[in-house]
């Protein structure tokens, strides 16, 4: 592409040389056919010795004699310039004669099932859709439109995709929640009959678990980006445009609100609710409800301004102990020297 025709499609203004675009890169790694860009200030020394033939920034980082697209949020519009580029994965169309479908099932003429595929009774697959090998579908499902599901994505019975779902490889959805019941006889499993449901332009990321409701739904909503090795449990209720970085964990019947975030490895206990636009800082325990717009960190999860101030004064804790050690035997020394020193009460 050239470079005015890829800022026209960004519907932003370029300076410069007008000049063939093939591919995109990092500011170290481009080369003169190359686009890049530069979002953090950090790397603005790169400018300078960059091969790059064009770069998206901000109108104050703009230098003579090179080429840019002037952007306000050169990180989102390099991102929108990346898919120019970007090629699908894959290599198929139709349905493989080695997948497996079910008669009940449907499966529309412009989707693609790829080798050992399984589609159960009476689930569907929407137009476009892509089914990579060793994809699982099980009973009762829907998958909409254009969706693509990663190898060994497994969807269990009754799971319903909305359209431009993305699931990376061996993410399950509709496994069964850890639900069980105490008796005198053992641990009695409390059967796990709801369903998952996707809504549209979510994406999960790889070897993800999201359970099957114990009743009624579990349910991600619109937008929501999912990373890897996430587990979400029964009847948890995420909202849209929500993110949800590796290895979080959320335990059952717990609802996130709208445009949630929920950094690397943070816990949520169940039953609980965080508000719409709440932030939640990584490693972090969140054991109560948090209001809209609060940012928590900490184990417990504590308001972020006080856990940096914990996380301050933690380093200092050895030293105030010995401090404190040493006060307690001077105030001991002291409370003994004026016991020796007091005078005896007048008998009378």
């Amino acid at each position: 592409m050239r470079l005015s025709q890829i800022a026209q499609a960004l519907g932003r203004e370029f300076v410069g040389d007008d000049k063939e675009i093939s591919s995109v890169a990092t500011l170290a790694e481009a080369g003169p056919e190359d686009l890049s860009f530069l979002a953090n200030p950090k790397y603005a020394a790169q400018l300078a010795t960059t091969r790059a033939g064009a770069v998206v920034a901000r109108p104050e980082m703009v230098t003579q004699g090179r080429s840019f697209v002037i952007s306000p949020e050169p990180y989102l519009d390099f991102a929108r310039a990346v898919n120019f580029f970007a090629r699908p994965q894959g290599w198929a169309s139709g349905v493989s004669p080695l997948a497996q479908v079910d008669p009940t099932a449907q499966v529309d003429p412009s989707a693609t099932l790829y080798p050992f595929v399984v589609v159960g009774p009476r689930s569907v697959i929407g137009p476009r859709s892509v089914l990579f090998p060793g994809v699982y579908v099980g009973e009762d499902c829907q998958v909409g439109a254009d969706c693509r599901l990663a190898p060994h994505v497994s969807l269990m019975a009754g799971t319903v995709l909305g359209d431009r779902v993305i699931i990376h490889a061996g993410a399950v959805l509709g496994s069964d929640g850890f639900g069980f019941a105490p008796s005198a006889a053992g641990v009695v499993k409390f059967p796990q009959i709801g369903r998952v449901v996707v809504e549209d332009d979510v994406e999960i990321g790889a070897n993800t678990t999201i359970d099957r409701a114990a009743l009624g739904e579990t349910r991600i909503g619109a937008g929501t980006k999912i990373d890897n090795l996430v587990q979400l449990g029964h009847n948890v209720q995420v909202g849209k445009q929500c993110m949800l970085v590796a290895q979080v964990g959320i335990a059952g019947s717990t609802t996130l609100g709208n445009g949630v975030v929920l950094a690397g490895q943070v816990g949520v206990a169940g039953h609980i609710h965080l508000g719409d636009g709440c932030r939640i800082g990584a490693k972090s325990g969140v054991g109560q409800d948090v209001p809209p717009g609060t940012d928590m960190s900490g184990i417990p999860a504590m308001p972020h301004a006080t856990f940096l101030r914990v996380s301050q004064i933690t380093p200092k804790l050895p030293q105030w102990r010995r401090r404190l050690s040493r006060l307690e035997k001077e105030v001991e020394a002291l409370r003994q020297a004026l016991d020796v020193h007091a005078s005896p009460q007048d008998p009378t």
